[in-house]
């Protein structure tokens, strides 16, 4: 586990290949066979001949939530000896490992409510004030995650609780028969290999991949999934580049706060400073 662009998918081949196994998806966005480059689905030359599941398998239009995709990796893991899940995302993860409770029913007039309130306000304020009630889920949403945001906020007018409570587990730990470590480079590294990354993906074709899923019709479908990134290519392609460095250098620092959040037992390593072999006695093999 660990933030965009720190080096966990390497960790986890050079892993697979030790254990002579296979690198499991465990982040939802990389599952979408449309969206490749941004959001970062290992190539064939980074996946290193080690055979990866789960990348680039569903439709654009297929949503997914925490409890559902973790059914999904499930599946994946299942027939696998040896599996290596690589995932970004602590609260998908938490689905697949069945540490989250069933969500109250939230009535069509308080939805409403808060989809107008995103309507006229937007996004970013709603966040702000998502911060304000609830700062442990805020911290793990980008302001401009509409749907989420949303969802967060009617959950806590429905039940006058916080969305991260009901979102909590009921379990807490990494599960048994499970190893973890937390890939987590210092912050001026992180920040530089998010730079790095995100001009990688622009010299690839980045832009050219948002074109081809308006030329095929998924422009709807896109703006529904709302993966990091593409909303900026659709509505501000001027100048993309560099707002998307400064977002993603954020939401990587939101996901290395909740990986350490949730799980503080977890090991972490630092893949500029430390060797692989350090990883592999923090990992107990």
């Amino acid at each position: 586990m660990g933030p965009t662009a720190s080096g966990k998918s390497a960790l986890a081949v050079a892993l697979a290949r030790r254990l002579g196994g296979v690198v499991v998806n465990g982040d939802p966005f990389q599952a979408y066979r449309d969206l490749p480059l941004g959001t970062g689905q290992p190539s064939v030359g980074e996946q290193g001949g080690v055979a990866h599941l789960g990348y680039g398998v569903l439709p654009l239009d297929q949503p997914v939530n925490p409890a559902s995709f973790g059914e999904l990796v499930r599946g994946w893991l299942e027939p696998c000896e040896h599996a290596v899940l690589v995932t970004g995302s602590g609260l998908y993860l938490r689905g697949v490992w069945n540490q989250l409770t069933q969500l109250p029913d939230v009535s069509e007039a308080i939805a409403a409510k808060v989809r107008a309130w995103v309507d006229t306000l937007g996004a970013p304020v709603l966040h702000r004030y998502l911060t304000a009630v609830d700062p442990v889920r805020a911290a793990a949403l980008h302001p401009n995650d509409r749907s989420r945001v949303q969802r967060a906020l009617a959950l806590h007018l429905a039940t006058g609780r916080r969305a991260s409570q009901l979102l909590d587990g009921v379990a807490r730990g990494v599960p048994g028969g499970w190893k973890a470590i937390l890939v987590l480079p210092t912050r001026d590294r992180q920040r530089a290999r998010v730079a790095a990354r995100v001009r990688e993906m622009i010299r690839a074709g980045w832009q050219k991949e948002v074109a081809a899923i308006l030329a095929s019709g998924g422009e709807a479908a896109l703006r529904r999934l709302r993966p990091l990134g593409y909303d900026l290519w659709l509505d501000e392609p001027k100048g993309a580049g560099a707002r998307i460095i400064l977002d993603t250098r954020a939401y990587a620092k939101r996901q290395g706060t909740w990986f350490r959040n949730q799980w503080p037992e977890v090991p972490t390593w630092d893949p500029d400073t430390e060797t692989l072999e350090d990883a592999w006695v923090k990992l107990g093999i």
